[in-house]
């Protein structure tokens, strides 16, 4: 765990528990230190993340405790102590903690709003063990873990595990919004502290666009509480170069930015990202990220995730980290924005899918047998309108069968049968996150995304990459009052035509230039579907030549790879999974050495 808190480590132990802390000072740097313990020794703290309203809440308990230190854990300890798990209602930030009370045996667990920080746990009836990632977890528990099935089923479908659930049987993750409490007679309970509300908004759009700047820029503001340097990732799209711009506008700072790029022009953001750092007058840095190396990303899914991981830009992102790690110990981050405010182009595609649907099957099996026709670019689909058109047409088939999470699927049921015969009947529902509403297929998607693909990839992405290189981010667009206005808002307001985020561009149009407002969306993607074209496909076949008790058929793999390399359809998504999915399977294994 060095990696998450470079800075400083310490236990308390007791007769039957241990409490352990690596530190990342941020806070009160020469003091604030890890495990802390109340002043008769009865709690014990070890948390993991920010709170950035501290000093008002210190403001607000000073006449019930006498404050040693100046940084936000010693505020944590005492509001959780005076008044209970209702005081996590009054955090703003992101937070992973664990409170033992050694004299009557209860441990306090709990996640911030939207999952930004980690905690695993297992436990038994009078054992119970937690850690920030499975590793450590591994490490504190050495006995196997056996596989669960359904998370696996999962894992093929969408890249990654369903909320509160991982890759093994007997290992979970506490609920983002939730806190949960164990004792050894009474056994462990989780329940929510916070949940996700969509609309209603009952002000004018004008009034809205005025909310959304101010929550905004004090999101920003909260973010640079810090006694270190805070910097900025940056990649020149809209949610990072708003963050540049307000930094710049309404605080007057000069921040260093970070930017990597990639060989492959399709790509490659550098260009977008320096013109913001012009604008914004940052110090900007940037980095190409080299040669794909397959090693690498397979040490740092092993070492830092644990469990398979479908989103192959954690490599890339984890470059990025570690440029800026180079420089400081905190950047802003644009994550969560698209989740908020209508960013994907999914949301337009589901939109669109009513219409296409309405259109007579005949006819649309004529458009699809159609577009079998033409090979498959193994570009990003920002800049192809021939694989959108693919991509759309997948989409729909999707959209025409039933699912409790909808979400776009890595592989499809009739592919996972087929390379999976075991997996096809599986999966999970999502955890009971979500309370039925009645919302449009967009709002529903945007929430089940803020709740279900945002903890589990991005924010998974985010935090291993960062913390690998021993940097904290943070996001202001998951500012817990930025989230609550965002979910108001009609759908209408933030997606109207073919362009999502309305409102972050009606509410802050004159913060950047026209050509920004104007860029494709594309994210932080990867040229994938390139790597399996050479030696990542190769590294595949090695996979599936040298291990043969994986449960996998072969022979299917190999003509997804022979497809996607021949360009008939860019396969390098369901791919990844597998891939991932075997380096995790395999593991334990000797390495064979591969004749390819």
């Amino acid at each position: 765990m060095q990696h998450r808190g470079p800075d400083a480590y310490a236990k308390v132990t007791g007769p039957n528990w241990g409490i352990g802390h690596r530190r990342l000072s941020i806070l009160d740097l020469g003091h604030s230190h890890q495990p802390m313990q109340s002043p008769d020794s009865n709690f014990v703290l070890s948390f993991n993340g920010e709170i950035y309203n501290f000093k008002t809440l210190r403001d607000e308990l000073s006449p019930h405790w006498q404050f040693k230190t100046s940084g936000d854990t010693e505020v944590l300890l005492a509001g959780l102590i005076h008044y209970g798990p209702s005081f996590l209602r009054k955090l703003r930030g992101m937070w992973a903690l664990a409170l033992w009370n050694s004299v009557s045996g209860n441990l306090l667990l709990a996640r911030d709003r939207i999952g930004k920080k980690p905690l695993y746990y297992t436990h038994s009836e009078q054992e119970f063990t937690c850690a920030s990632e499975l590793p450590a977890l591994f490490t504190l528990t050495p006995k196997q873990s056996d596989e669960d099935l359904d998370s696996t089923a999962d894992f093929f479908s969408y890249g990654f595990y369903m909320p509160g659930k991982t890759a093994y049987s007997n290992i979970s993750e506490i609920l983002p919004g939730h806190y949960a409490t164990w004792n050894p007679s009474t056994g462990f309970v989780q329940q929510p502290y916070w949940e996700l509300k969509v609309g209603p908004y009952y002000d004018s759009h004008s009034n809205a666009v005025d909310d959304l700047r101010s929550a905004m820029t004090t999101a920003v503001e909260r973010r640079l509480v810090s006694d270190v340097e805070v910097g900025l990732l940056l990649s020149g799209g809209i949610d990072s170069s708003l963050i540049a711009a307000i930094l710049t506008k309404d605080f007057e700072r000069r921040p260093k930015s970070f930017t990597v790029g990639f060989g492959s022009h399709a790509y490659d953001e550098r260009d977008d990202a320096r013109r913001v750092a012009v604008t914004s007058n940052t110090n900007h840095y940037e980095r190409v990220f080299p040669e794909f190396e397959p090693a690498q990303l397979d040490e740092l899914v092993s070492r830092a995730v644990g469990q398979p991981f479908g989103d192959a830009s954690l490599l890339p992102t984890s470059c990025a980290y570690a440029l800026a790690g180079e420089h400081v110990k905190v950047v802003l981050s644009g994550d969560g924005a698209d989740e908020l405010f209508s960013g994907y182009q999914r949301y337009q595609a589901r939109l669109l899918i009513n219409y296409y649907l309405s259109v007579p099957k005949s006819l649309r099996v004529v458009v699809e047998k159609a577009l079998s026709l033409f090979d498959e670019p193994h570009g990003h689909h920002s800049r192809s309108l021939l694989k959108k058109a693919k991509l759309f047409a997948r989409y729909a088939q999707h959209a025409r069968r039933e699912h409790a999470y909808i979400a776009p699927d890595l592989l499809s049921r009739d592919t996972l049968s087929l390379i999976a015969p075991d997996l096809s009947d599986r999966g999970s529902n999502p955890a009971p996150l979500i309370e039925p509403r009645d919302t449009d297929d967009v709002m529903e998607m945007m929430s089940q995304d803020a709740l279900i693909y945002l903890p589990q990839d991005i924010l998974t992405k985010v935090d291993r990459a960062s913390m690998t290189h021993s940097v904290e981010s943070r996001c202001p667009f998951l500012d817990a009052e930025v989230v609550d206005l965002a979910f108001r808002l009609p759908r209408h307001w933030n997606r109207r035509r073919l362009m999502g985020k309305r409102m972050i561009r009606d509410s802050f149009s004159d913060y950047l230039p026209p050509e920004t407002w104007k860029k494709r969306k594309q994210g932080f993607s990867v040229p994938l579907s390139e790597w399996f074209c050479g030696e990542l496909g190769n590294k595949l076949l090695c996979l599936l030549s040298d291990h043969k008790d994986h449960n996998l058929s072969s022979s299917h793999i190999e003509t997804m790879l022979e497809q996607h390399r021949a360009g008939i359809t860019d396969n390098s998504m369901g791919l990844w999974a597998i891939y991932s999915y075997l380096k995790w399977k395999l593991n334990m294994k000797p390495e064979p050495v591969c004749g390819t």
